[in-house]
C-alpha cells in the first residue's frame, strides 16, 4: 500500500494543517483610543476627568457683542441700547433673526445670521474683490549686467 515516508508525509502535512485549529486563543489589551494614548487602563479617572475638558469659544467678546447688538437694533430685531453684555433680549432677537431666515436658532450666533447682519468676514482686500484691478504692474529696472545674467540663463537671444 503506502510506504513508510507517504505516511510519514501525510502526517506531517495534516499536523501542520490542523496546528492553527487547536491553537488557544492569547489575550489581548485593549485598543480603545482611551486606554492607548493616556497609557492608562480602562476606567482610569485621569482618563476620564480629562475627556469632560470644554473645548471651544466659550463667551463672546464684549466688543463684538456691542457690534452684533447694533446691527440687530439697526435691523428692528433688537430695542434700547448695546450693552455689550449677551443677554436674553440678545439671545431671543438673534433667534428671531435666524428663524425669519429659515435656519437653525439653537446655536449662536449663526455664521449666517452674521453675515446677513453686515458682520462677516472682510473680503474687501481680498484678490478677486469686487473692486480689485488686475493691471500691469509697474516695471522694474534692473542693472544691466544683471538683466544681460537673466537673458543669458534664460537662453533667449536678442
Amino acid at each position: 500500500m503506502f510506504s513508510l515516508r507517504a505516511r510519514l508525509a501525510f502526517v506531517l502535512t495534516a499536523t501542520l494543517i490542523a496546528s492553527p485549529a487547536f491553537a488557544s486563543h492569547t489575550h489581548r489589551a485593549p485598543t480603545s483610543h482611551r486606554a492607548t494614548t493616556s497609557g492608562h487602563a480602562r476606567g482610569s479617572h485621569k482618563a476620564a476627568a480629562k475627556s469632560k475638558k470644554t473645548r471651544g469659544q466659550q463667551t463672546i467678546d464684549p466688543e463684538r457683542v456691542t457690534a452684533i447688538q447694533q446691527a440687530l437694533i439697526r435691523e428692528h430685531y433688537l430695542h434700547g441700547e448695546a450693552t455689550g453684555k449677551w443677554d436674553a433680549a440678545t439671545n431671543a432677537a438673534m433667534q428671531k433673526l435666524q428663524a425669519d431666515q429659515g435656519w437653525q436658532t439653537k446655536l449662536m450666533p449663526d455664521s449666517r445670521a452674521l453675515k446677513k447682519l453686515g458682520l462677516g468676514p472682510d473680503y474687501s482686500n481680498a484678490i478677486n474683490a469686487k473692486d480689485s484691478t488686475f493691471a500691469t504692474p509697474a516695471p522694474v529696472n534692473l542693472p544691466q549686467e544683471q538683466a544681460a545674467g537673466f537673458t543669458a540663463a534664460s537662453g533667449i537671444a536678442h
